[in-house]
């Protein structure tokens, strides 16, 4: 991999971070509303959105996709965006933000040991340190966030434990697809995720309507609203594009280190709307975090060094 790709990718990467990042402030913006109608608003917003992109090229586009890519979008915009934001909304609602970006930040964790069993892949012994300092980083934020805000609920916890569970499985399952659909651009298939997960969300509304039928009033709805349309438009249509584009450039060890930043910024965007400074640990746990990163980028280039010298 050179170091052009390398570096387009990270770029990719942090700004991908920087955008999902205000998907944890989301569900406290609007905190009147539920999990699975903040699922339902965003992931609306989200398949007009693409709906409209994707309309001028849609007859070109829909020979190229097959039932098998299809099932693929199925599933991934389940695991990747209904799924995991309603368990991710339910989270930061009981459990707090600085607990939900502990959990999530494993994730780096289990997509790159998952991704080291790809052909090709950087070994697991040679990524221990990155996994090491990630782990280290983690337990930091956790040791701050559980043991001082007295929020981390068993019900948030579990939730935040199943996001990271149904991201994992997306991370892994979207890299495959894009390095196995050299004809379908990261940008439409990012549109194409929005429209199935916007079919999801309309499926979804009478099973809203059913769980709760509390009354809201106008201002609320604009607020939902204008937060619904913003989270789709900067995380899902540009984080998600952004995310796309850095899976075709890194291998997919490097791709689970990248998730880091969410929770970077995550973390960063928590603290301004506490309006607070970070903690002592939190600040030891930043700079493990980017270490980790530091460390799984030197990793690759041993080694790619390695690769070239047999």
């Amino acid at each position: 991999m050179d170091s052009g790709r390398r570096y387009a990718g990270l770029a990719c990467g942090m700004g991908a971070g920087a955008l999902w990042g205000l998907v944890f402030l989301a569900p406290e913006l609007v905190r009147d509303f539920t999990p699975l109608q903040l699922a339902i608003g965003r992931y609306l917003a989200y398949g007009l959105i693409a709906l409209g992109l994707i309309a001028p090229r849609w007859n070109a586009l829909r020979p190229q996709i097959t039932l098998r890519e299809w099932r693929s979008l199925g599933w991934l915009a389940l695991a990747g965006n209904t799924l995991y934001y309603i368990l991710l909304s339910a989270a930061v609602q009981t459990g707090g933000i600085a607990m939900t970006s502990l959990v999530i930040g494993f994730l780096p964790v289990a997509v790159t040991i998952i991704g080291s069993r790809d052909h090709g892949a950087v070994p697991l012994r040679m990524l221990a340190p990155s996994l090491l300092l990630c782990t280290a980083g983690a337990v930091c934020i956790g040791w701050q966030a559980l043991g001082g805000s007295g929020r981390s609920s068993l019900i948030g916890l579990l939730c935040a434990i199943g996001a990271l569970a149904s991201w994992t499985a997306f991370a892994v399952g979207n890299a495959r697809a894009l390095a196995r659909l050299d004809h379908v651009s990261a940008h439409d298939w990012n549109l194409l995720l929005g429209l199935v997960t916007g079919a999801q969300a309309v499926l979804l509304i009478p099973v809203s309507l059913m769980i709760d039928s509390t009354g809201y009033a106008p201002d609320q709805w604009l607020r939902f609203g204008a937060v619904s349309i913003g989270v789709a438009i900067f995380a899902s249509i540009i984080g998600n594009a952004l995310w796309n584009r850095m899976s075709r450039l890194l291998p997919l060890t490097m791709v689970g280190q990248m998730i880091l930043f969410e929770t970077l910024f995550a973390l960063i965007y928590g603290f301004v709307w506490e309006a607070r400074l970070p903690h002592p640990l939190e600040c030891a746990a930043f700079g493990l975090v980017v270490a980790s990163v530091l460390s799984c980028i030197a990793a690759h280039r041993r080694h790619a060094a390695i690769a070239v010298g047999a």
